[in-house]
């Protein structure tokens, strides 16, 4: 069974940095698309960024572009997430994803799913 683990989160300020970590175990790594998926209260589960299984294509939303890169090892099956310039409105649970298939930007596209870490950005 695949499993997905985040960690990383926590509490910053405006224009700080966080960088999260999923951590795969349960299958091999680089069969898989990835993808960082964040929501806030109230809001729709939206992506954020997402890698091929290779690094090969990368994938941001316009909101997070040029201040979140994506990046994976596969040597060590994991996927980052490297958030800086941080705003108020990052803050969510952000998730990591699996998809066997192509990558993608849609949440239905991903067949599993880590527990969460919570972002908190204050202003």
């Amino acid at each position: 069974q695949v499993q997905l683990v985040e960690s990383g989160g926590g509490l910053v300020r405006a224009g700080g940095s966080l960088r999260l970590s999923c951590v795969v175990s349960g299958d091999t790594f680089s069969k898989y698309a990835m993808g960082w998926f964040r929501q806030a209260p109230g809001k729709e589960r939206e992506f954020v960024a997402g890698i091929s299984w290779n690094g090969g294509i990368k994938k941001y939303a316009d909101s997070v572009k040029g201040r979140f890169p994506i990046s994976r090892d596969n040597g060590k099956n994991t996927l980052f997430l490297q958030m800086n310039s941080l705003k108020p409105e990052d803050t969510a649970v952000y998730y990591c994803a699996a998809c066997v298939s192509v990558l993608s930007t849609s949440p239905t596209s991903y067949e599993y799913w880590g527990q969460g870490t919570q972002v908190t950005v204050s202003s």
